[in-house]
């Protein structure tokens, strides 16, 4: 079986007849079928793929074929499962063996199809010759052939010139390799360049460098020190995920407590129990205190006079007191070395190390000069070739450093990458790099556990692996991935009779089995000598923090359209970035949400538009990087402004200036209130008394329903359990074939996305440093549909199972049901948003689902398709069908299994239990229009403002 295949689509020229083909057409597309199933522009065929051993449900009917694999993000592995229709990759879930993703997926994992499927991906060699402007197009064997005569050189001087420049990685063959590389050549150098690597960073105790393993779920109390738990990080989707499983297990009232202290508002903060905003430099002196008092040796006494700030610390140690053991602590990247070590003295004097948190060898490897030390060997002439394998450090380094300005001087420079970007531009060569779904690879995941990554598609362009490049430039014996990942592989001691049955079993899991590391046992923390955590604050400056976009990330998925038009979770705003400031701090600044201000930090300046957040620290600003890019793509291209620019080298915050220019933007926002106006929209209700009041309803004129269907489709979704990170929200576009709009029709209040999470915030009255609660928002599948009566086409109708159903051939684009939802969640196609011209766009559509036009109205399905092919199994296997054989695209995204889905019929059913909730309730359910899809409130601790 060879199911790595390319697809070739003969598309119509733009302007031609689509409704027939002329005899010229007829005969230009057998020859060029002919032509391309010579293979004279592909590539050989990359070896056998083995599909999933356990298919999950979209496996039913034997219409998709699912691949466990895995999406590499900073270096980690993040396990899928990469489901392909017709040999197209067109979906992706987790993978319910990898100890990464533990079934569930993010943001970045659910775009990362797009990022394959798209037309702005680096296709041939460039070339640009000396003191020449653009690059023009070259061969593979072009480049070969100046590599020889550049190795020549190298060899003569025993590497001595050359330098190599890695992004993040966590790869044993990629290291082998580097090894191999080292021994040809004793005199190179390697250098690593990883813009958020901080957020990983490992914990550094008395000179041994290690990682912090979290174990969430034996927690009783979480306490995140400026860090993001949820989100940040290679471990964030399995952190949440044994959250949630924690809290479900946990008896009412007895779920772990959340205690968070941030500068920036994120998603563990939105969730936590308790909440302190501060800067990060007084974050710091909170460790301090909280140290002191628990006895850690070599903590300060910080002077604190704020009587609120001074009541949370209260509670905060009696909460770490009456947890003990039990205590796990994260520290973000803002904060100093000192207060890590502080946190790990911490852990161990509570004796929490072994139990809520265990230490392992980093899986990133040794540590590497880094960009700095690279640009320094520049100036000083010592290198004179320089590779680039993967990574743009010409966009995403401290702007201060300048390197795209070092790396045009080096004679013979070689970028490997997905895009033309920055860096592209300012190198000698530039290579496209195969898609992590098109080539054979393995990576490690934050608990050392391997796996080994598989193709699902054969490279769409003529590309290659980092593995192949390294392995032709050394001239490897071995140049094909597939066997260097073999190769490898026996060496790490599988031996030769039973190498087959691990390989097949490796690939079908998506996991080698037994290859997390070791616990090691770490030396008594020795603290490092305390510092100044951060710059001298200066009158009239603000604290800088740096924080990854919650949309695309270092920069990475810039040009990912779905990504973009992403909501960011607290402000709503897409396409692009803000500077945030807290109320008190913009107000003495005379600034509101629009006002575009002057940033300067460190000789450099930026222009950039503020948002004016009331969960935000005082007297620092937050500048989400990821945005302002130049190059590398045409969705990227000039949206946002730049943050690197202002960002340090080898410091964690830099004091900031702000001066208004008295210009002023509109965002392109999705939610345009953040409160509730007290319509009890989102609720909550205490832990001690879990009870939803119950209101009376209107009477209604709709008549009873009469009989019993066979299946009658719901949705629960639990408030209490959503972390808002918006993974069902991508889920659902990239399963429903949903387009973006832009920022121009977002603003118009155009958006199409058929499930939106809605942010409020927190009520005056609420506790101090509350951050509100999320709330997504599908279509409600009402009984009782006031959409459907006003149809005067019967677009939309109820079908027998209580689902919604929209005819898209039908609708005439009057809007009437629009108009007539309550819930706004229906979304009208203004325009012609779907592509229909980019072939590449074409090939990743599901095509189990309709792609819309202009003039129609579209909404959630319950993803209908999904039912439709569970059904056909259950009438082929002649079984019926049961609880959870029906699993909709949010739902199997959730990281936090915050959304149930099934059938009321069935009395045992998931849904149905939820259901009975006494925190259950439906939104806006004194209409009566009796939604499908209901909610369970959000829990409130009774003790959030008492002591613990």
């Amino acid at each position: 079986m060879k199911p790595i295949q390319r697809v070739i689509e003969i598309v119509p020229a733009q302007g031609a007849a689509r409704e027939g083909l002329t005899r010229r057409q007829a005969l230009s597309c057998m020859a060029a079928s002919m032509a391309l199933a010579s293979a004279g522009c592909t590539r050989p065929d990359p070896g056998e793929a083995h599909p999933f051993v356990r298919m999950p449900e979209a496996g039913y009917g034997g219409e998709a074929l699912y691949y466990a694999t895995s999406f590499v993000r900073d270096g980690f592995a993040h396990g899928v499962l990469v489901g392909t229709r017709e040999g197209r990759p067109v979906k992706v879930e987790g993978n319910p063996v990898h100890p990464a993703s533990l079934g569930r997926t993010d943001v970045f994992t659910q775009a990362s199809v797009l990022g394959l499927w798209d037309p702005d991906r680096s296709q041939v060699v460039l070339q640009r010759a000396a003191g020449a402007g653009a690059a023009v197009p070259s061969t593979w064997s072009s480049f070969d052939a100046a590599w020889q005569r550049q190795v020549h050189d190298l060899r003569a001087r025993q590497g001595a010139g050359l330098r190599v420049l890695l992004p993040a990685s966590t790869s044993p063959t990629l290291n082998a390799q580097l090894m191999t590389l080292k021994e040809r050549f004793p005199e190179s150098q390697l250098h690593r360049h990883a813009p958020l690597a901080a957020a990983h960073a490992p914990m550094l105790v008395s000179g041994h460098v290690g990682r912090a393993v979290p174990a969430i779920s034996r927690a009783a109390l979480v306490v995140a020190f400026d860090a993001d738990p949820f989100s940040g990080g290679a471990d964030s989707v399995r952190c949440a995920a044994d959250w949630a499983s924690a809290r479900e297990a946990a008896p009412s009232g007895g779920a772990t407590r959340l205690i968070a202290i941030e500068t920036t508002p994120g998603l563990f903060g939105a969730r936590a129990d308790d909440r302190l905003a501060l800067p990060p430099a007084a974050i710091d002196a909170v460790i301090e205190r909280l140290a002191l008092a628990c006895g850690v040796p070599g903590a300060g006494n910080i002077a604190m006079a704020d009587p609120h700030q001074a009541a949370f610390e209260k509670r905060l140690l009696a909460a770490v007191r009456a947890a003990g053991p039990n205590t796990l602590c994260f520290a973000g990247p803002a904060l100093a070395e000192h207060s890590h070590a502080l946190l790990h003295a911490l852990h161990r004097r509570l004796g929490a190390v072994g139990h809520t948190v265990r230490h392992i060898a980093t899986p990133e490897g040794d540590a590497l000069p880094g960009l700095l030390a690279l640009r320094e060997a520049i100036e000083r002439g010592e290198v004179d070739t320089l590779l680039i394998l993967g990574g743009n450090p010409a966009y995403d380094a401290p702007g201060a450093l300048r390197i795209g300005d070092a790396l045009s001087r080096v004679p013979f420079s070689v970028h490997l990458g997905l895009h033309a970007d920055e860096t592209a531009q300012c190198c000698r060569w530039h290579l496209p790099m195969s898609h992590i779904y098109e080539q054979w690879s393995d990576a490690r995941a934050f608990d050392g556990t391997a796996s080994l990554i598989q193709p699902v598609i054969a490279p769409l362009y003529d590309t290659r692996s980092v593995h192949e490049l390294l392995a032709s430039m050394l001239d490897d014996e071995t140049r094909n991935g597939r066997e260097l990942l073999r190769r490898q592989w026996r060496r790490e001691g599988q031996d030769s009779a039973g190498f087959e049955a691990f390989w097949r079993a490796s690939l079908r899991s998506g996991v080698v089995d037994g290859s997390a590391f070791a616990d090691e046992a770490l030396a008594d923390a020795s603290l490092p000598s305390a510092q100044p955590a951060h710059p001298a604050h200066e009158a009239g400056t603000l604290t800088a923090v740096f924080v990854s976009d919650a949309a695309t990330a270092d920069g990475s998925f810039a040009n990912n359209g779905w990504l973009q038009e992403l909501p960011r979770p607290f402000t709503q705003i897409t396409w692009g970035n803000a500077l945030h400031l807290g109320p008190g701090t913009a107000a003495s600044l005379g600034l509101r949400s629009g006002d575009v201000v002057r940033a300067s930090a460190a000789g450099q300046t930026v222009e950039a538009p503020v948002w004016v957040q009331s969960t935000h620290a005082e007297g620092a600003a937050t500048l989400p990087l990821g945005n302002g890019r130049k190059a590398g793509g045409t969705v990227a291209r000039g949206i946002g402004f730049d943050a690197y620019a202002l960002r340090p080298d080898g410091q964690a915050t830099v004091q900031l200036t702000l001066k208004p220019t008295g210009r002023h933007v509109d965002f392109a926002r999705t939610q345009l209130t953040l409160s509730q106006e007290d319509r009890e929209l989102a609720r909550t209700v205490l832990a001690s008394r879990p009870i939803i009041q119950r209101e009376e309803v209107a009477p209604t004129l709709y008549p009873p329903k009469d009989g019993k269907p066979a299946h009658a489709w719901a949705m629960t979704i639990d408030l209490d359990a959503c972390t808002g990170c918006n993974a069902c929200t991508v889920a659902c576009q990239a399963e429903n074939n949903i387009p973006v709009v832009g920022a121009e029709q977002v603003a118009l209040g155009r958006v199409m996305h058929w499930i939106r999470i809605d942010h409020y915030e927190a009520p005056p009255d609420a506790a101090p440093g509350a951050s509100g609660v999320f709330q997504p928002v599908p279509c409600m599948h009402c009984e009782n549909a006031p959409c459907e009566i006003v149809c005067p086409v019967g677009a939309t109708v109820h079908d027998s199972e209580g689902l919604n159903v929209q005819v898209y051939n039908r609708c005439v684009g009057t809007r009437f049901c629009s108009n007539n939802c309550p819930y706004k969640v229906r979304r009208f196609n203004f325009l012609q948003y779907s592509d229909e011209d980019t072939a590449a766009f074409a090939a990743q559509h599901n095509p189990d689902v309709t792609v819309r036009v202009r003039g129609v109205m579209e909404k959630c399905t319950y993803c209908v398709q999904r039912i439709s092919r569970a059904r056909l199994m259950s009438e082929k296997s002649g079984k019926p069908l049961a609880d959870g054989d029906v699993v909709t695209a949010c739902q199997s995204a959730c990281p936090t299994a915050a959304i149930h889905f099934g059938d009321l019929a069935d009395p045992a059913s998931d849904v149905t239990r939820t259901k009975a909730s006494p925190r259950h309730y439906a939104l806006l359910g004194e209409l009566n229009t009796r939604p499908r899809t209901t909610y369970l409130a959000r829990v409130v601790r009774d003790d959030s403002k008492d002591a613990a």
